[in-house]
Parts: C-alpha cells; sequence; structure tokens
C-alpha cells in the first residue's frame, strides 16, 4: 500500500465526507421545513414575505402578513426547535444506554410518566404553569424510566430488547388507565389536562420563556455524553476495565434522557417517535460514534417535529391534526419495520 492511502485513512476519509454530506443535507431540510413552518398555515404567506418579515421585525407594525409570522409562527416555530432537539438526543441516550435501537421517550413510558405526575399534580394540588409542571414531570418520567428498565431485567423467557419494549408497552397501557381514572370525575381537571394531554404546538409557544432553562441544560449536557456513551456500549466489562463506574455513567446519562424528555412533555404534552426516528435517522447519516450521532440527531428530531407540524396544518378538513398525531403516523410504521428488520436478522 506504499503508492496509496491506508484503509484505515481511506474510511476516515469516506466517514468525514459522509459526515459532510449529512450535515449539509440536515441544515438544507432544516431550513426548508422551518420557513414552511412560517409560510404555511390558515393563512398561507409567500416565503419572501417571510424572509423580509424576519429580517426586518419592524414590518409587523405595517403588514398583517409579517405580524402573523412574527407573533404567532416564528414562536412556534422556535418551540418545535426546542422540542424536537430535546426528544433526539433523548432518543439516542436511551437506545445507547439500554443497547436497544427500538426505544425511546414514548417506547419506555417516559413521556406518560411524566403526564401522569402532572395530572396528579392538577387534581391534587392546583398546579398550573409549565414551569410548576416541569417538576412534577421530571420525578414522573424518572421513577416511570427506573420501573421499566427494572421490570425487563427481571423477564427471563424473552431477549432483554422485547422485555424492555413489552415492560415499557404495559406501563404505557397502565399509566394511561391511571390517567382516565383520575380524569373521568373531575370536570375541570378533565378540560384542563384535554388541552395539555394531546402533544401540540399550537399555542404552547408561551413555554418556552419559563422551560427554555431547563431544556437548554439537557441539550448542553447530551452534547457532552458522546463519548461516556461510546465507552458504554462496549459492554460493562470493557467499561470497568477502562476506568468507568458503570453504574454512576449509566445513572447520569439517563438523568440527563430524562430531563429533556421532562421539558419537552412540560412544553407540548407528549409526543411520542421522534426520539425513536431521529436517532435511526442520525446514525444513518453519520454512524454509530455518539460524539456525532447527538447532535445530528437534534437536528433530525427538529426535523421531522416541524416536518410533522406543517404537514398537520395542510391536511384536508376543517382545522389541524396536531403535530403528536401526525408523528405517530409516520413513526408506527417506522417502528414496526424496525422490529421486523431486527427479528429478520435474529433469525
Amino acid at each position: 500500500m506504499s503508492g496509496g492511502q491506508s484503509p484505515r485513512v481511506a474510511d476516515a476519509g469516506t466517514q468525514a465526507r459522509r459526515r459532510l454530506v449529512g450535515l449539509g443535507a440536515a441544515l438544507v431540510l432544516l431550513v426548508a421545513v422551518a420557513v414552511a413552518s412560517l409560510a404555511v398555515g390558515a393563512r398561507d404567506i409567500a416565503p419572501g414575505t417571510v424572509v423580509r418579515a424576519l429580517l426586518d421585525p419592524s414590518l409587523a407594525d405595517r403588514s398583517y402578513d409579517a405580524a402573523v409570522v412574527l407573533d404567532e409562527r416564528l414562536p412556534r416555530t422556535l418551540l418545535a426547535l426546542m422540542v424536537g432537539a430535546c426528544l433526539g438526543a433523548a432518543g439516542v441516550i436511551m437506545q445507547a444506554v439500554t443497547r436497544n435501537p427500538l426505544v425511546d421517550g414514548g417506547i419506555l413510558g417516559t413521556e406518560l410518566g411524566a403526564a401522569v405526575a402532572v395530572v396528579a399534580a392538577i387534581l391534587f394540588l392546583g398546579v398550573s404553569g409549565a414551569s410548576n409542571y416541569f417538576w412534577f414531570a421530571l420525578a414522573g418520567a424518572a421513577v416511570t424510566t427506573a420501573l421499566v428498565v427494572m421490570l425487563s431485567r427481571l423477564a427471563t423467557d424473552t431477549s432483554e430488547t422485547v422485555s424492555l419494549v413489552i415492560s415499557g408497552a404495559a406501563a404505557s397501557a397502565l399509566l394511561a388507565a391511571l390517567i382516565t381514572i383520575m380524569t373521568v370525575r373531575d370536570t375541570s381537571v378533565f378540560a384542563h389536562y384535554r388541552y395539555w394531554s394531546i402533544g401540540q404546538l399550537s399555542g404552547r409557544a408561551g413555554t418556552i420563556d419559563e422551560l427554555w432553562p431547563f431544556a437548554v441544560t439537557g441539550i448542553v449536557l447530551a452534547l457532552f455524553l458522546g463519548s461516556t456513551l461510546n465507552i458504554l456500549g462496549l459492554g460493562d466489562d470493557v467499561a470497568t476495565a477502562l476506568g468507568v463506574r458503570v453504574p454512576l455513567a449509566q445513572l447520569m446519562v439517563m438523568t440527563v434522557a430524562v430531563l429533556l424528555c421532562a421539558a419537552a412533555t412540560s412544553a407540548t404534552g407528549p409526543i411520542g417517535f421522534v426520539g425513536l426516528v431521529g436517532a435511526h435517522v442520525a446514525r444513518l447519516l453519520v454512524g454509530a460514534d455518539n460524539r456525532w450521532t447527538i447532535p445530528y440527531a437534534m437536528l433530525c428530531g427538529v426535523v421531522l417535529l416541524l416536518a410533522a407540524d406543517v404537514l398537520g396544518r395542510l391536511a384536508p378538513g376543517d382545522g389541524e391534526i396536531q403535530v403528536s398525531i401526525m408523528t405517530a403516523v409516520v413513526g408506527t410504521p417506522f417502528f414496526v419495520a424496525l422490529a421486523r428488520r431486527r427479528r429478520l436478522v435474529a433469525a
């Protein structure tokens, strides 16, 4: 190989090009869906007007279209940026720690755990406000995630991958029943929860002011977890030999994932499959190195959430379809295809 590159150097060059191409594609898609989010709705606005409004905010005083862009759609788009990044990063972390590519905050019941805690706080403590919801959502998400993981490890008749998904599904069914029990007897609580329970971006932009510190903290922490997740992915024995205290490291990274899920759920209500799809698309773009997968999954989560929101506005009929329904439409067949692929590979 004296006259050419070594295989390792050539592979590194190919991987670098792949990451650059993936980054370019993700950024182009992000800009496209962000512009669509600002332009599309009950009142369609020309992209040129959108750009002029962003460059000259004072235009909102002279143009109704510009006011719609800046006062209504821009905050909604920024909320999608925050929530999509949180859910994308949480999906990568949860899949890396559990070594299970079929999980995210929705599959593990983390988001419904947060929802149950918020409903209980509304019903029994009269809590209101997104920043107050956050602390209950954080506690509920943490307890649920821990219980689901422990329950999956008690199963001996199935693989850990399958038992984790089954445990998450069982927990989700139980939590949904608890929510129904708590809300069905109190009409005021039911009305309050009905508005919050369906994951949506419309009418939620005000939560950014209260929740952005928690979301930004989780996102920043997640960006520094890539190396730790890579080591944990080598197995407990190897990680221990490399000097990592595995239980403490797992607790640390899962705490960040729960923080991200709690911030996202407190802001918009439960939105499933964003973390699952975002993590897998990120790995297709940049490979399994979590130092790269986490930031790319954030981008992919934002693109998916914005695209789902735009498609929900374009759906025929009166009104728009909420974003959590649209992500389920995309995510459910993706999950089924992924599970089937893993089963075929295992066979």
